[in-house]
Order: structure tokens, then C-alpha cells, then sequence
């Protein structure tokens, strides 16, 4: 019995496993379940029925609930969400064009480049609009991804020195942000700092309608793309053998992968390890072919950082973790276990 499914079309062609379709509404559910969890949870209790009658337009008998749920709890929820989706999927194309299980923004730089000018805008132009933010934040993660991939240039781009001088500009963008933070005045320093610290507290409608466009358009164009990260995880030299175009379709990737990871942390600071944890979670659940993968790691991503998000308001409440503490506690010891595998291999 074939274990996957072939789906062409004049202008597509993709092969689907057959436990995608169940994996995805298994990990939908989870997904809707540690919504409305996290929806739940404050100091103005809201019984899960309550929530969920709300969210579908019923009467609960309390105009309170709606107050409490669409202004106050759900859209830092959903922002959460999707920056999860978006730091996932960027993970995901940047392990399979490096071909390297290490790769992640957080650690190649990218992640750095976008904080570096997103904290610039916070401290040097406190009143700039809010969607001004995941422009600033995508423009300084293309910069410091044009920087990687002009300086590994070599007759071609080399995954490897990809990744050695992304880690070598991260400190450079890292040293910069930390200059701007000490010259800064108290009070912006001291959203920058919360901001740095990747957190979702206090997210409204806004910051939402401003990433929605980066992951409606974003999320899309990458799945699209599945197909091309395939190729290209081959290796330059299959794929070039294959037909593909290797540097415009890896640039297409690393640009899509950007903006995600750049829109992404504009919107809740710098999380890290999403993009490292949820691939490989991915990849055990359903493989390495990308056009499966991507859609399973979105929603893992999703659903890792709003867990997160609801861990660090439960775990020591009323006092809140920033989300990205938790997801720095978890992924530290697995980017840990990685290196000793890679090791030892």
C-alpha cells in the first residue's frame, strides 16, 4: 500500500502522505485546545464553555466575557499563534537549504539583524507607528541575510559558511543592540528590554492585523516553494542536474524565510528555538519531504508558542515569564543534544 499520495496539476505537482491529513487535524485540535486554555487563563476567570459560546457567537449571559475575551485575552493569543507559524516555517526552510539540523534564525543571525533595527526604531523613534515595526524589523533581518549570503559567496553560495558568518554577524548585530540599550532613555530601554525578552503580554488588534498580512502571504508562498526546498536539499550539484535554479530559488526561499522570522519577531521580540525544536519535531512525525513537513511544523510552531505563552503565566503567577524564557529553557538543552548528536555521527 503506497504511503503517499501524488497531486498534479498543470500548474502544481506535490506529493502528499496519507497521514498528513489526519496529523494536521490532530495538531489543529491541540492547536484550538491550547487556544482557548490560554484564553482562559488571567485573573478574571472564564469557565472553557463560556469561552468557547463567545468565540461562536452565543449568549453567555455576561457581557464582561466579551470584553474580556476579544480585547484582552485573544488577540495576544492568536499573535502568539501565528508567530510561532511563522518562526517554525523559517526554521524549517533554512535547515533544508543549509541542509544543517542547527540551522535556525536565532542562531544564524537573522534573528539579531531584526531585533537590532526593531530596538533602534523602539529607542530612537518612540512614537513611529505601530506597523512600522515589522517593516523596520523585516529590513534588518534582509540586511544581515544579504551580509551572509554576499560574504559565503565563493562562485556559488556555500551552506556551510552560510551558517559560520550568520553566527559571526549575530554577535556584530547583538553588540549594537546592547550600545543603542545603554545610550537609550529609561523608559524606552525599558520596553526594548521587554521586548528583547519575546513576549506577547499586552498584544491587542493591532499588532495582529500587522503581522496578518506577512503570514497570509508568507505561509502560502513557502508551501509553494516545498517543492524547489526539496530539490535544493539534495545538494547544488543534483540539483542543478535536475533543472533547477539554484540561486534564484534559494534566494526566493531565504527572502520568504525572512520575512516570516523578521514579521515575526517585530511582533513579539526575539523567541528563540522555534525554528530549531519544531522542524525536528516535524521531521518525526511525518519525514523529511518538505511539502508534508511545513504545514506539520507551522502548526507545532503554533502550538509550542502558545503553550509557552500560557506556561509562563501559570507557572509563577500572578507574576509572567515572557514566552520566549520558556521556549529558551526548552531549547537550550535540546540545541545542546543536537551538537553532541551531530558530534558523535
Amino acid at each position: 500500500m503506497k504511503s503517499s499520495l501524488l497531486i498534479r496539476s498543470p500548474m502544481i505537482s506535490f506529493r502528499v502522505d496519507r497521514r498528513l491529513p489526519i496529523l494536521l487535524l490532530v495538531l489543529a485540535m491541540l492547536s484550538f485546545a491550547a487556544i482557548i486554555l490560554n484564553v482562559q487563563q488571567g485573573e478574571y476567570p472564564i469557565a472553557v464553555i463560556d469561552i468557547i459560546k463567545t468565540l461562536f457567537g452565543g449568549d453567555t449571559g455576561n457581557p464582561d466575557h466579551t470584553f474580556v475575551i476579544y480585547t484582552l485575552r485573544l488577540p495576544r493569543t492568536l499573535v502568539a499563534f501565528m508567530v510561532g507559524m511563522a518562526l517554525a516555517i523559517s526554521g524549517t526552510i533554512f535547515q533544508g537549504l543549509t541542509r544543517n539540523a542547527l540551522a535556525d534564525p536565532s542562531i544564524i543571525g537573522i534573528n539579531a539583524g531584526a531585533g537590532m533595527v526593531a530596538v533602534g526604531v523602539i529607542i530612537l523613534f518612540p512614537n513611529a507607528p505601530i506597523y512600522i515595526l515589522p517593516i523596520a524589523a523585516f529590513a534588518g533581518a534582509s540586511l544581515v541575510a544579504l551580509l551572509i549570503y554576499s560574504l559565503a559567496w565563493n562562485g556559488g553560495s556555500s551552506p556551510t559558511l552560510l551558517i559560520l558568518i550568520g553566527i559571526g554577524l549575530s554577535a556584530i548585530a547583538t553588540a549594537f543592540t546592547s550600545l543603542m540599550i545603554t545610550f537609550g532613555s529609561i523608559y524606552d530601554v525599558s520596553q526594548a528590554l521587554v521586548w528583547l525578552a519575546g513576549s506577547v503580554y499586552g498584544r491587542t488588534w493591532e499588532q495582529f492585523f500587522s503581522l496578518l498580512p506577512w503570514i497570509v502571504l508568507g505561509i502560502p508562498i513557502a508551501l509553494s516553494l516545498s517543492r524547489q526546498l526539496n530539490v535544493l536539499n539534495l545538494g547544488d550539484d543534483v540539483a542543478k542536474g535536475l533543472g533547477s535554479q539554484v540561486e534564484w530559488q534559494r534566494g526566493l526561499l531565504v527572502l520568504v524565510a525572512v520575512a516570516l522570522s523578521g514579521s515575526a519577531i517585530a511582533s513579539a521580540g526575539t523567541i528563540v528555538f522555534v525554528g530549531l525544536i519544531a522542524p525536528h519535531a516535524g521531521r518525526l512525525l511525518i519525514g523529511a519531504n518538505h511539502q508534508n513537513l511545513l504545514p506539520v511544523t507551522a502548526l507545532l510552531g503554533g502550538l509550542l508558542v502558545t503553550l509557552a505563552d500560557l506556561v509562563g503565566r501559570i507557572l509563577f503567577a500572578p507574576i509572567e515569564l515572557p514566552c520566549g524564557v520558556v521556549t529558551a529553557a526548552i531549547g537550550a538543552p535540546f540545541f545542546l543534544y543536537l551538537l553532541i548528536c551531530n558530534r558523535f555521527k
